[in-house]
């Protein structure tokens, strides 16, 4: 293996480990020259010539926090990778939030691993944190805003850069709510024409008469309302990027006028006559099938060939769950304080580890949002994790789930959520929830009106849900809305805990 030409100088401080004449090699393998410091003053003393500093967080971030106080008084910044254990995911996340560019597992020492860490330190840079905030330069903001750990992620990462020196149209494929738009930036913010502008639109979200003026723009007195020339996104995307989202639903008519424009780099405003050069990027994304698109003449082909130069697949994110924690201490760091820092049960990650995630990164936010809301002291722990497909979960996780009990404080509030979460928990076997008030194909007259019509509901619910395949189709079967069968098993629940309490 050819080792890095210029490899960055680091000090390496970790107080618990020393750092072994193997694991170095490796480091200078993925560019890293690691310098190894025992103290704070020698920090100090070496810190002039460092490019940058590997450190051990243990505990709490204390560490990190002296370490820039040090570094402030010395007026010499630099970029801070930190080491954390594997579950430590609260110790990760606040590092984060005191200015750590990148943390890495206690026990990585993977090649890709460490070159992806050692580019963010490179991206950052040595100015402070103060300034890169409000310095506008993308390549920072990009490297503090995305999360590719998987390993599927990262090569897909080292891929999109790779394609982006190359001035070619690329094809972004992959479910809704996958991080299309994400690798978008990525493209752009890795690609020559980083400080130029990106500009997004969602064909999708644009009324049909509305896009053509979008893209193209128009001059002054084209047609009625138009008082004032108008720049077409091309026009906005000057020397950067323009991202077509969701590029299958353009109509047809558009395609062979986007076709030729892209093909000629020129475009004419609507009701003008003047050639504008482009000096544009485009990147192109969908959520279906190109190929089926062009066989039912929904897609132009000559159009897919020249947007599909170069085609990257955005995987679900069941299929990089080694993205999933990382994404989650990514957005409880957005919304959490120094004082304040949210973490989650090892429960609760498992729980996230295990489930499906059929809205991908989409459904993954609204999940930690709604945690957020339900947890009142900053631990978020199963009782609040509120799935939208439940019964997607494994097996194994649905007992968990609907034993877990509201903790005490604010336990008015919780035990509203607990009820909800419960609706959606119930099993289809309601005689293995209810044992005491199985179904019964008779009527007795001694249990009065009400028990028997509970009883006969409480049976029909259930051959139901035996002979079809979903809760939806039970409902509809049922002839009731699901939202209405839910709430009649969460009924029957309740009921059956009661008798079981009162015997």
């Amino acid at each position: 293996m050819r080792l890095p030409s210029n490899p960055q100088r680091c000090l390496w401080l970790d107080p618990f480990r020393p750092l072994g004449t193997a694991e170095q090699a490796q480091l200078a393998a993925a560019g890293l020259n690691a310098r190894v410091v025992s103290t704070l003053d020698e920090l100090q003393d070496q810190l002039p010539q460092a490019d940058g500093l590997v450190l051990r967080l243990a505990g709490n971030v204390d560490l990190l926090a002296e370490v820039q106080a040090l570094m402030t008084s010395m007026a010499h910044p630099v970029p801070v990778i930190c080491r954390v254990e594997r579950r430590a995911l609260e110790i990760a996340v606040a590092a984060m939030q005191q200015g750590a560019c990148h943390v890495l597992d206690l026990d990585e020492w993977s090649l890709p691993q460490w070159q992806n860490a050692l580019a963010m330190t490179t991206t950052q840079g040595t100015r402070p944190q103060a300034q890169l905030a409000a310095a506008p330069a993308p390549r920072a903001s990009a490297s503090r805003s995305v999360v590719y750990v998987d390993p599927a992620s990262r090569n897909l990462l080292a891929l999109a850069q790779r394609v982006a020196q190359a001035d070619v149209a690329v094809l972004l494929e992959g479910p809704t709510g996958s991080g299309k738009e994400v690798l978008a930036r990525v493209l752009h913010e890795s690609s020559p024409a980083a400080h130029g502008p990106f500009v997004g639109l969602n064909c999708a979200a644009m009324p049909e008469l509305m896009i053509e003026d979008m893209l193209f723009g128009h001059e002054k007195g084209a047609f009625t309302g138009a008082l004032k020339e108008h720049k077409g996104l091309f026009e906005q995307a000057q020397g950067g990027t323009l991202f077509l989202d969701e590029i299958t639903e353009m109509p047809v008519h558009l395609q062979a006028k986007l076709l030729r424009v892209l093909q000629e780099r020129t475009l004419v405003r609507l009701g003008g006559e003047r050639l504008i050069t482009l000096n544009v990027r485009v990147v192109a994304a969908t959520n279906k099938n190109l190929m089926e698109a062009i066989a039912q003449r929904e897609f132009r082909e000559d159009l897919y060939f020249r947007l599909s130069t170069f085609k990257l697949r955005v995987p679900a994110l069941a299929k990089r769950p080694g993205d999933i924690l990382p994404l989650v201490a990514r957005m409880l760091a957005r919304q959490g304080t120094q004082e304040q820092v949210y973490r989650v049960s090892a429960e609760a990650q498992a729980q996230l580890l295990s489930y499906p995630w059929p809205g991908n990164v989409r459904e993954l936010e609204n999940v930690v949002t709604r945690a957020m809301v339900l947890c009142t002291d900053h631990l978020i722990t199963p009782e609040h994790l509120m799935f939208d497909a439940v019964e997607s979960l494994p097996a194994e996780a649905l007992p968990v789930l609907a034993q877990a009990a509201p903790s005490e404080a604010g336990a008015a509030y919780h035990s509203i959520a607990a009820r909800l979460a419960s609706a959606e928990l119930v099993e289809t076997d309601l005689s293995s929830l209810a044992p005491n008030i199985a179904p019964r194909a008779d009527f007795s007259l001694e249990a009065g009106l009400q028990a028997n019509v509970k009883n006969n509901e409480q049976r029909l619910i259930q051959a139901a849900l035996e002979t079809t395949e979903s809760r939806n189709d039970a409902a509809k079967m049922l002839g009731i809305s699901p939202r209405t069968l839910r709430y009649k098993m969460a009924k029957f629940r309740s009921y059956s805990q009661g008798l079981a309490t009162s015997t």
